[in-house]
């Protein structure tokens, strides 16, 4: 699946670290992954980032922000909720162009309470005399920590907070000889998250979806963005169908993320986020699609059922949102050609009946 998500009622330091080395990430009490998000009607992929602290020296950016900001006091100690964090968070919230967590205790310890946290996390904090300004939180583990937020008062923007809370975290984690520090992801096309990539860049890392690997992060190329590779290569099965007279459109699935769904989560429900559909929206019944998969490179053509229909689905028509989707496979192969001529064959026999 491409997303799914765990709740474990107990997390030792060395499986964070094996959750984190898959490209999994805390999301409250839970910890999860996904490779695509969406922002209003366009798709996009989510690439997992991680640095490599035994080979990192510092940078100049950090250099910069540790002089420029030597008069704010700063401190890094075991995770403590206070009003006034939460009120600094709400005061960040209402700043950022992004739907952010309700709380810092929802986004921390939603669905168990902080004494019960399967995670061990610690807080940096920086005050301007009695003045808390900034503040973050990570997780430790055996040997690598997970950022998961930083948040500042607008006020104080000129500062480069946000960066200097990560760096201050980083400057923390390599102090105790871990090895990786895992700042969550970056999304291509989504200037957003950019700045990930400009921290620690020399030592900053990538997890490739099509390798399961870990590679640097200069080694990163736009026509590898996997979202795009599995769109473009559907797309390319499109055009050779459409010529063969075959129905079909290339449609994003509205349901891409459904696993992360509490209710449906065990369910292993279809997830792919674009596919080729041979129905038509009036159908009650679902066509058999076909989706490329960009983790064992094949074309996969796939029978699939409803499995629920929601209360509303979206207008757009790029959007298929009839029906949450289950599938199974019908065939497979890495040639679009062939693919192509087993969905031919397909509906001429469907046609001849």
């Amino acid at each position: 699946m491409f997303a799914q998500v765990h709740t474990p009622q107990k997390l030792t330091p060395t499986e964070l670290d094996g959750y984190l080395e898959r490209g999994w990430f805390r999301m409250g009490q839970t910890i999860f992954t996904t490779n695509f998000l969406r922002v209003k009607s366009e798709l996009f992929s989510t690439i997992w980032l991680r640095m490599l602290l035994t080979e990192y020296q510092g940078d100049n950016t950090q250099l910069k922000l540790f002089r420029r900001n030597a008069g704010f006091q700063t401190e890094i100690k075991r995770a403590v909720l206070t009003d006034e964090k939460e009120d600094l968070y709400a005061l960040y919230k209402k700043s950022v162009p992004f739907q952010a967590s309700e709380s810092l205790h929802h986004l921390l310890y939603f669905g168990k309470k902080e004494a019960d946290s399967i995670y061990s996390t610690y807080e940096v904090t920086v005050h301007d005399g009695n003045k808390l300004i900034a503040c973050g939180f990570f997780d430790l583990g055996e040997s690598s920590a997970q950022g998961i937020a930083s948040f500042y008062d607008p006020s104080y923007k000129k500062y480069s907070l946000g960066k200097f809370l990560i760096y201050l975290k980083i400057q923390y984690c390599k102090n105790l000889n871990l090895t990786y520090f895992y700042p969550g992801y970056f999304v291509p096309g989504n200037p957003h998250f950019d700045y990930k990539l400009t921290i620690g860049r020399s030592v900053l890392e990538f997890f490739q979806l099509s390798s399961n690997k870990w590679l640097h992060v200069d080694t990163f190329s736009e026509e590898s963005i996997p979202f795009q590779v599995m769109h473009n290569k559907l797309v390319h099965v499109h055009a050779i169908l459409t010529q063969a007279a075959i129905n079909n459109r290339v449609l994003k699935y509205e349901y891409f993320d459904v696993n992360l769904m509490p209710s449906l989560r065990d369910s292993r429900l279809f997830d792919f986020p674009v596919f080729v559909f041979f129905g038509n929206d009036a159908d009650e019944t679902i066509e058999p699609i076909l989706v490329y998969d960009i983790r064992n490179g094949l074309y996969h053509l796939l029978s699939c059922i409803p499995v629920w229909k929601p209360a509303e689905t979206n207008p757009d028509k790029g959007f298929y949102s009839n029906y949450f989707l289950a599938s199974q496979e019908i065939y497979a192969t890495s040639s679009e050609e062939e693919i192509a001529g087993v969905v031919v064959r397909l509906f001429d026999k469907i046609r001849l009946g």
